[in-house]
């Protein structure tokens, strides 16, 4: 799923099987409240594409526990 492999024409069906395999079941599963961290922006594409939920880059997570 890494960079542009996630989303190349020739690649996306691979890695929307890859996907599916566990993360995109754990995202769907996560409580509401439940933080979805993933570094990574393609990754944070595809659970938004592929779950219809946000992921957020770690350093969003710390800065909002710094404002907590």
């Amino acid at each position: 799923m890494a960079g542009a492999f996630g989303y190349g024409a020739d690649t996306i069906d691979v890695s929307a099987k890859m996907a599916e395999l566990s993360l995109l079941p754990a995202v769907r599963q996560a409580d509401a409240d439940t933080l979805i961290v993933a570094d990574g922006t393609s990754c944070r594409h595809q659970i938004a594409d592929g779950a219809g939920r946000e992921a957020l880059h770690v350093a969003r997570v710390l800065a909002m526990s710094l404002n907590a």
